[in-house]
């Protein structure tokens, strides 16, 4: 895992997500930004909400981590991307 995917699990953990949820929440995150790239940062909480991520808000810096690791690692390989 390179520098870029640690340091966004980093922040994903620094705002309260509990590591053993953070591959089904990155999943959920590859796939709302999947299906609708054009999606702001408010709209995204809003599809993680609806999809059960009620107790945890994305904040803006940590979404574009997120995007930057999906591109480097290719949306499709997403579940395969090393968490730990």
């Amino acid at each position: 895992m390179g520098q870029l995917e640690r340091t966004f699990i980093k922040q994903l953990e620094k705002g309260g997500l509990e590591s053993s949820f953070i591959p089904g929440f990155i999943r959920s995150l590859a796939k709302t930004i999947s299906l609708d790239p054009q999606l702001n940062h408010l709209q995204i909480n809003e599809r993680l909400q609806y999809l059960g991520w009620d107790g945890f808000e994305l904040d803006y810096h940590t979404l574009q981590l997120a995007v930057a690791c999906f591109e480097a690692n290719g949306i499709e390989n997403i579940g395969k991307m090393p968490l730990k």
